[in-house]
């Protein structure tokens, strides 16, 4: 995801004492474990780091909305003490779910916010969240003992150390959310419920790859920004929906994950469709698909674009642009887009 404008938190000293918690908080799903009973602990490799959850977390902090939406979808929200980071309203059918979740910021919290909470176990999407300038290096939440973990959707081929939002060095696929999926579902002892998202997510794309041949068809992805847009590289999220549909990104020579590209080079590019962010945070520039939209049809370098004159849009949330559960709602999104505007069987 484009950074969050404005200047960086430094990570604050870890300070506050943490009462651990270790009673297991219980589940449904009939292959669930319990605190020091069968399926603990739970060992992971995640990013780089051994992560080892010793029993189920009661009071866990998601701290950006991809995670926290896995968590609702596995039926988890009362083992949420909070969330944070959001670009999007919810995922639809999680509503309720999320309103019994306290958000303790908008964008990312301080690492005081957390630890008020007394967590258990920390969620993350980026790498970047969880790292000196986000809401605290994951070593210092595991030197109070509490467990964190990352997205392998974010290191998986990826080099996050230079600045921006990281260089993807291999494509993208789905298989790495699946693993987020079916990991967090383990260290909540419910892998059950894990297996069945991830069964539930691919038969969303095989009907959507099914029923649709985009080749020929060029794509460009913008995510936020007027002044210096954010533009989908090859290979991150937006290049597994653009490779389902057998479409191409215009970027496609480009490995950063969100490069700015100035609006001569995206006149240049000319695609046949913009799939376009709408978000509802407000920490960039153009940020809505409506302002985005506004600022496409009267810009003098964007105007004349086949897309903008033809008004060939595809509107996303930020999380679909993200790797996430709804990656998946972007690959029937932009199918569905692709046969209205008539550009694909």
């Amino acid at each position: 995801m484009p950074p969050i404008a404005g200047p960086a938190r430094s990570a604050a000293l870890l300070t506050v004492a943490l009462i651990l918690l270790t009673a297991c908080g219980g589940g449904t799903d009939s292959t669930s474990a319990t605190s020091g009973g069968e399926g603990y602990p739970v060992t992971l490799e995640n990013c780089g780091r051994t992560v080892t959850v010793k029993s189920a977390p009661k009071r866990a902090v998601a701290v950006d909305q991809g995670s926290t939406e896995i968590l609702l979808s596995l039926g988890l929200a009362d083992r949420l003490a909070a969330t944070a980071t959001w670009t999007d309203p919810v995922l639809k059918g999680l509503e309720k779910a999320n309103a019994g979740v306290p958000r303790i910021a908008d964008n990312r919290p301080s690492s005081e916010k957390v630890l008020d909470l007394e967590p258990d176990f920390v969620s993350a999407s980026f790498e970047s969240t969880l790292a000196k300038g986000g809401v605290a290096p994951r070593e210092q939440f595991e030197e109070l003992g509490v467990p964190t973990y990352v997205s392998p959707a974010d290191c998986t081929a990826k080099d996050n150390s230079k600045d921006g939002d990281g260089v993807r060095t291999g494509a993208l696929t789905m298989d790495s959310v699946y693993t987020e999926v079916r990991e967090l579902a383990a260290v909540f002892g419910v892998p059950g419920r894990g297996e069945k998202l991830v069964a539930e997510l691919r038969a969303r794309v095989r009907k959507a790859r099914s029923a649709i041949d985009a080749s020929g068809v060029t794509l460009m992805y913008w995510f936020a920004n007027s002044e210096a847009p954010y533009l989908a590289g090859c290979c991150g999220a937006p290049g597994i929906i653009t490779r389902e549909l057998g479409a191409r990104n215009v970027l496609d020579d480009t490995h950063e994950e969100w490069p700015q590209v100035n609006w001569e080079t995206v006149a240049d590019r000319d695609p046949d469709v913009l799939v376009i962010g709408d978000l509802t945070r407000r920490s960039q520039t153009a940020e809505s698909a409506a302002k985005k939209i506004a600022f496409l049809e009267s810009n003098p370098a964007t105007k004349n674009m086949a897309a903008v004159r033809h008004k060939r849009y595809v509107l996303l949330s930020g999380q679909a642009m993200n790797p996430t559960i709804r990656t998946v709602e972007g690959v029937e999104r932009v199918a569905a887009g692709l046969r209205t505007f008539g550009l694909a069987g």
